[in-house]
């Protein structure tokens, strides 16, 4: 039966997540007009035994083996036919009109596919939240960044990002787009399993023609790297593999290769950076995200476009942040201003 809005969590071996944040999402969350799901990765935890004796009224939707991220998203929205999809991590604590405040502004704004709320810290309700935070941007190398949060610098919120904002990319954590919009441009990119996956697809929907906003007025709090923490270097992998097929994808032909060349440069830094901390771990990840993009570049088409988007700052987001102190979203929107 289909909804007007579907809350869709995915899960892999997530009972722990699901025992202390689900009851707010259905409290929350379900109403005639709104339905809850959960889309198992193929757990080998009790997550599912534990979501039938408890939750009987979310709609579980069961995979066959763990698709990841991307994957897991893709292949688990086929089966659940809604105006909208919320997807939403397992480790989010969600608020009262958290949902009403999105989709009251998404039924009046028709070029606008996507929405994320403001998302603060759960461990730290003061700050915002690492991955999202109140909306994403992102520098011409591509590297992105938050409102009220630049590179490892996170903000406290103190009601300075208040406003409905245009961005360039939308958290996964808590993710509003319209289901037209998501299947009409491909979904997920499922060869990034996890990581970045969210920002290509922004990218895509911007060079489409469609906005992407943030609505402060609604509020959660995500815990973050509950599935794969700082510190693993298959996030590191991840993250440099998936940006750079991003790129790949999605630049301007216009100083694709000047970019491109910079990010090599800027990628052998990380290196170098990583193996002077002695974390050889992660510096043998940057390089394996190298190799492994060399050999599956060829198979991603190039962007024939010359879009820019007043989102996407035009220098190194990087270099102000080190060599010139921007270490607020402010001080940088200051610069591209």
């Amino acid at each position: 039966m289909r909804t007007k809005v579907a809350v869709a969590i995915l899960n892999w071996n997530g009972r722990s997540m699901l025992e202390r944040y689900l009851p707010s999402v259905v409290r929350y969350s379900e109403a005639d007009w709104c339905k809850v799901f959960v889309i198992d990765n193929a757990s080998t935890d009790d997550s599912v035994d534990y979501l039938n004796s408890h939750f009987p009224t979310v709609g579980l939707v069961r995979l066959d083996k763990n698709y990841g991220f991307a994957g897991g998203y893709d292949i688990g929205l086929r089966s659940i036919e809604a105006d909208y999809y919320v997807l939403l991590n397992s480790d989010v604590r969600v608020t009262p009109g958290w949902i009403d405040a999105v989709i009251s502004y998404m039924d009046s704004h028709a070029d606008v596919a996507v929405c994320q709320p403001k998302i603060l810290s759960e461990r730290d309700n003061s700050l915002f939240e690492y991955a999202g935070a109140c909306g994403g941007y992102i520098d011409r190398y591509g590297y992105p960044f938050c409102r009220g949060r630049v590179f490892s610098t996170v903000e406290k919120d103190k009601g300075q990002y208040d406003d409905v904002a245009s961005v360039f990319w939308a958290s996964g954590a808590a993710f509003f787009i319209r289901s037209d919009v998501f299947h009409s441009v491909g979904g997920f990119d499922e060869t990034f399993f996890a990581h970045m996956e969210e920002i290509d697809l922004c990218w895509r929907i911007k060079r489409a023609g469609y906005g992407i906003c943030c609505i402060p007025s609604s509020v959660v709090y995500h815990v973050g790297g509950a599935t794969l923490g700082a510190e693993n270097p298959y996030k590191t992998y991840l993250n440099f593999r998936n940006n750079l097929l991003m790129m790949r994808k999605n630049l301007a032909v216009r100083g694709y290769g000047r970019v491109m060349l910079a990010r090599a440069f800027l990628d052998c830094l990380s290196v170098l950076l990583f193996t002077f901390k002695f974390d050889f771990k992660k510096a043998r990840a940057v390089i394996k995200a190298r190799v492994d993009y060399a050999k599956c570049k060829k198979h991603y088409q190039r962007s024939c476009g010359n879009e820019s988007f007043a989102e996407c700052y035009g220098g190194s987001g990087g270099m102000k942040y080190y060599l010139s102190g921007c270490k607020t979203f402010e001080k940088l929107r200051s610069k591209w201003r």
